[in-house]
């Protein structure tokens, strides 16, 4: 670096000084990315944020446009803004468009215009709690939020009606009871969802317990895990009873048993699937890829560092992973992964794989018998996952008094009791009808489920829970299924319900009703499915009126139980048996009669 000559008559000790006290200046500048000219580099960005500083300036170097997003991360950290969140607490104030996106790494999201308040969205690992975590939950929602909670489909809770005022206290709050909502919004990696019935489950291959708590305390604590370019789903499956639904996650580790006589340890190990998003109609795809469970992390880890560095930073709507897999291919994204694992991936055909128990579509309702001799778990329905607080202070004492003291929430709006003696089981249904639950479902209830939908949301362009309540009162004493049957309501094209994948499957849309006006309505889907029914569901109804959603259902299942081929055809192999015409006209003639 060249200085400039002094002419004053220094001692050589001063002229040290000013040299240093020079060098010193333009070191600092361009640490800031003030110094230089355009064509000279920044200083190298170092820290945990460092790998997305350098993926952003890739892109701006590149000539692209960072998505807005990527902007408020890049200009000030959510994590470094903690102060101005306090600060807008105590003035009971709304936050600003950036400040909104930046609040959700604190779990809450200002959900205006729908509601003047916050939402939060919990961490619970494998879904599971303490009594006493959710007795103080709803201790929380009753002095700060709305006088309830809803479960939700990554077997989380969400807390609702927040006044700013009431944000620091209640995050706080949380952290108090053992629980956090760090993490669980914006582009992160968000609950980590495990087998519900992990540790109880009589044909359960492994219990995914430790494997969802050690991945779910590695992110909370590596910075560098957050600020993805956009949200991100794990799911640990050990083939229990009630599906987690881990293929419609990014990354998706299901429990296989391999058979000896191929080249590995014989044993449990997971099957690794990537790239699930079902919402955007894809499911994550399996290359006979396994990996020893006490390695999932470190190999979960790596596929997210290669996700930070080759996401999409321009485009929000192309930013999951996904697309990265659809850009390289999925053979070229998991070589550069193994070579940051700097070893191999561990592949077998598919004929090593043993059969995997089959779930029990109705597991998560009702009681049923674990492992362990004398004990059962309850699993209690939900009215489309709203709990009022007297209800889960109620439930968490069934749990304390009855059950081993857990609550564990599953993927389907809904919730299990574990540990339940035979003797106390009678007990326990008394007791958790008395607070207003039941431990049963119709084969409609069982399956119903809706988002928040615009009561609460934004983007959500029905009033999905009341419409869902709707079809389940109509349906109910209409039509005697005796199969399961899964009705998934959702709001937006986010499909928080996910209606690909159920049989059923409503997505909220403006109906025109004249060249001018529009209402409520949903376009309809049957024939989706998961686990080893995994497919996305074709399109029978386009533009149904909200109104109109109870009797079509209605026709729809009638139309099944008319035109099944046996008692034992399901709905959904009835649904792809035939085209969407077909289903209509079929559908349309019940409700006609």
């Amino acid at each position: 670096m060249k200085l400039e000559t002094v002419s004053v008559d220094f001692t050589d000790e001063q002229k040290r000084y000013l040299e240093g006290f020079t060098s010193g200046l333009q070191i600092s500048r361009v640490g800031r990315g003030l110094g230089g000219g355009a064509g000279k580099a920044n200083a190298e960005p170092v820290g945990p944020d460092a790998v997305h500083i350098k993926a952003q300036d890739k892109v701006i170097a590149a000539g692209k446009k960072l998505a807005d997003q990527e902007k408020f991360k890049r200009d000030e950290h959510p994590f470094d803004a903690y102060p101005r969140l306090r600060q807008q607490a105590l003035d009971n104030a709304p936050p600003s468009p950036a400040d909104n996106f930046r609040w959700r790494y604190y779990g809450i999201f200002y959900v205006a215009p729908t509601q003047d308040s916050y939402m939060c969205r919990l961490r619970i690992p494998n879904g599971i709690m303490k009594h006493w975590q959710l007795s103080g939950l709803a201790d929380l929602a009753d002095e700060l939020c709305g006088p309830y909670s809803h479960a939700t489909t990554r077997a989380n809770l969400q807390l609702r009606e927040i006044p700013p005022k009431n944000a620091i206290k209640l995050i706080e709050g949380i952290q108090d009871l053992g629980l956090c909502s760090r993490g669980s919004g914006a582009d992160n990696i968000r609950n980590v969802t495990g087998t519900p019935t992990a540790g109880i489950d009589p044909q359960e291959l492994i219990d995914t317990r430790p494997y969802a708590r050690e991945w779910h305390y590695h992110i909370l604590n590596d910075r560098s895990l957050y600020g993805l370019p956009r949200k991100f789903n794990v799911a640990f499956d050990g083939a229990g009873k009630v599906a987690v639904l881990e293929e419609t996650n990014d990354i998706a580790f299901t429990a296989f048993e391999v058979k000896d006589g191929f080249g590995v340890e014989p044993g449990v190990w997971f099957r690794l699937g990537l790239g699930g998003i079902t919402g955007h109609k894809d499911f994550a795809k399996y290359s006979n890829i396994i990996v020893k469970p006490e390695h999932a992390t470190a190999v979960a880890d790596m596929i997210v560092r290669v996700f930070i560095e080759h996401g999409d930073r321009t485009n929000r709507n192309k930013a999951r992973l996904k697309y990265v897999l659809d850009a390289m291919g999925h053979d070229g994204f998991l070589k550069l992964v193994e070579e940051r694992l700097k070893t191999p991936f561990t592949r077998v055909p598919e004929e090593a794989f043993l059969p995997r128990p089959a779930a029990d579509r109705m597991a998560h309702i009702g009681v049923h018998k674990q492992k362990q001799d004398g004990l059962n778990w309850i699993g209690v329905s939900l009215t489309l996952g709203k709990i009022s607080c007297d209800q889960m202070r109620g439930l968490a004492k069934v749990a304390q008094d009855l059950g081993d003291g857990e609550i564990r929430l599953t993927v389907w709006q809904n919730l299990l009791i574990s540990g339940v003696r035979d003797e106390n089981v009678e007990l326990a249904i008394a007791a958790i009808k008395q607070i207003g639950l039941a431990v049963e479902a119709s084969h409609i209830r069982a399956g119903l489920i809706a988002c928040t939908g615009n009561a609460g949301c934004r983007f959500a362009a029905s009033n999905t829970k009341r419409n869902a309540a709707e079809i389940g009162d109509w349906c109910e004493p209409r039509v005697a299924m005796d199969k399961p049957v899964n009705i998934h309501v959702t709001g937006c094209h986010h499909s928080c319900a996910q209606h690909y994948i159920s049989d059923i499957g409503l997505i909220g849309a403006r109906v025109p009703v004249n060249e001018e006006d529009t209402v409520e309505g949903y376009h309809l889907f049957t024939g989706g499915g998961f686990g080893p029914d995994a497919d996305v569901g074709q399109e029978v109804y386009h533009d149904l009126k909200a109104e109109d959603a109870p009797k079509t259902v209605e026709g729809l299942l009638k139309a099944y139980i008319a035109h099944r081929s046996s008692p034992d055809e399901t709905f959904l192999s009835f649904a792809r048996r035939h085209d969407g015409e077909t289903l209509r006209k079929l559908a349309d003639a019940q409700v006609s009669a």
